[in-house]
């Protein structure tokens, strides 16, 4: 009796150190916990290096876990530790720290439904319109920031240098005190046999923010904006803050500053182009950029209503703010109590918009969500063919052939230009060296 009794007492106290009560709040390993759910999945996780999971422990751990919902069980775990998870490939799922621009689909599919029900009608859409236009200025603070930058500043311009049917020339504005906007102007050569009746004498701009991409120096970008000049178009693209020649200017990229900073080198290459030059036609401008680009595509429009015409590329949704502070930096996305990429796109209604999306990145639900919605507010004006969605779902998220493709169809359709030009083989790839401004 007395051994039953020994081994009795010590089981329970083994039993006691390990159990999980009440008093010890169920308390295991995260590590384990999340390994437990794998297997009870069939998942893997992978975790991001800002999470660290080593020695850290969950409260109520078994309790998170729902057997009917892998999601459910991940948003009880994860919310617990400020993280979130992301779907991969296959069975993957990412674990990363909360991040305050990127939300999953299903969020976003409930803010399209909350935004909706706010307007049924072209006069209340206008009066939401005007909310978000007002309140996206006052959060950017873009007037304060216009109201600092130098005045009359002169703008360098380099020597204009001729190719296939269109010619490239530097130009370099001053902004602020030392700090410049660098970009490039692509201008048709017209040939009279090339010219339609709309394009004859007065050429469409389009101002063109650059993304994230390694430059605007790079290929892909050279081969955009000199086709579309080589159809009739006017093109400026500009460095984004802190990138290419900015970079010996600027401090980090990563800061709200660059939000508002990339946002007046639009404006301000908006105002030259059409004060300065006599080849411009008013009543065809454009923004197109793709990702931070398409961002500030967006952003464009809504700043400015002599934009006649959106092509953000691979860039909208409706659960996805962009995930660079240089286009969530500033909080416009609270504007109107609140908004998406995917309303203030729709700003522009009814004049033109094209959504170019893919099945690689966050545009995947463009078809199903997004572009949906935007045809909604663009019907309260009977002109729901004014906005459209070429979605790849085989691709991803870079701005290749048939992304640029999808530009120039729009382009050629909303400002008459001349598709017969469309030739990337045509377009001289310039180095880095001869696409920078020299400073006087």
């Amino acid at each position: 009796m007395r051994l039953i009794g020994v081994l009795f007492a010590f089981s329970f106290s083994l039993f006691s150190s390990e159990a999980q009560t009440y008093e010890t709040q169920y308390r295991r390993p995260v590590s384990e916990v999340m390994n437990d759910v794998a297997k009870r999945f069939n998942v893997k996780f992978k975790f991001d290096a800002n999470v660290d999971t080593a020695g850290v422990m969950l409260t109520y751990a078994d309790f998170r876990i729902r057997p009917y919902s892998l999601e459910q069980t991940l948003d009880n775990i994860c919310k617990h530790f400020d993280w979130n998870w992301w779907k991969q490939s296959g069975n993957t799922y990412k674990i990363k720290l909360y991040e305050y621009p990127r939300r999953h689909e299903d969020e976003g599919r409930q803010m399209l439904d909350y935004l909706a029900a706010k307007y049924h009608n072209a006069q209340e859409w206008e009066a939401r319109r005007a909310i978000l236009k007002k309140e996206v200025r006052e959060r950017l603070q873009i007037d304060v920031f216009l109201d600092s930058c130098v005045k009359d500043a002169k703008p360098i311009l380099s020597k204009v240098r001729k190719h296939d049917g269109y010619t490239t020339q530097n130009i370099c504005i001053e902004l602020t005190p030392g700090q410049h906007v660098f970009g490039t102007i692509y201008s048709p050569i017209k040939k009279k046999r090339n010219l339609s009746p709309l394009t004859s004498h007065l050429s469409p701009l389009i101002i063109c923010p650059d993304g994230h991409w390694p430059s605007r120096y790079r290929d892909d970008e050279q081969q955009r904006l000199a086709t579309l000049a080589r159809m009739g178009a006017v093109c400026v693209d500009f460095d984004l803050y802190g990138y290419s020649q900015s970079a010996a200017e600027v401090g980090d990229h990563h800061s709200a500053r660059a939000h508002i900073f990339q946002a007046a080198c639009g404006l301000k290459l908006l105002d030259y182009m059409l004060t300065s030059r006599k080849d411009i036609d008013p009543t065809r401008v454009a923004a197109n950029g793709g990702s931070g680009g398409g961002t500030h595509t967006v952003l464009l429009a809504l700043l400015d209503d002599r934009i006649t015409a959106s092509a953000p590329v691979v860039h909208v949704a409706s659960h996805f703010d962009g995930g660079c502070p240089c286009e969530s930096g500033m909080p416009v996305q609270l504007a109107g109590d609140g908004t998406c990429e995917a309303e203030l796109a729709a700003i522009i209604a009814p004049k033109p918009l094209l959504l170019v999306s893919d099945g690689g990145d966050w545009t995947s639900s463009n078809p199903t969500l997004e572009y949906p919605f935007i045809q909604r507010i663009f019907g309260f004006y009977d002109a729901k063919d004014n906005v459209r969605n070429i979605h790849l779902p085989d691709e991803r998220h870079d701005f290749g052939p048939n992304k640029r493709q999808a530009v120039y169809d729009f382009f050629a359709d909303v400002f008459a230009l001349d598709r017969s030009m469309i030739d990337e083989q045509k377009v001289t790839i310039e180095p880095e060296a001869v696409l920078k401004s020299i400073l006087k």
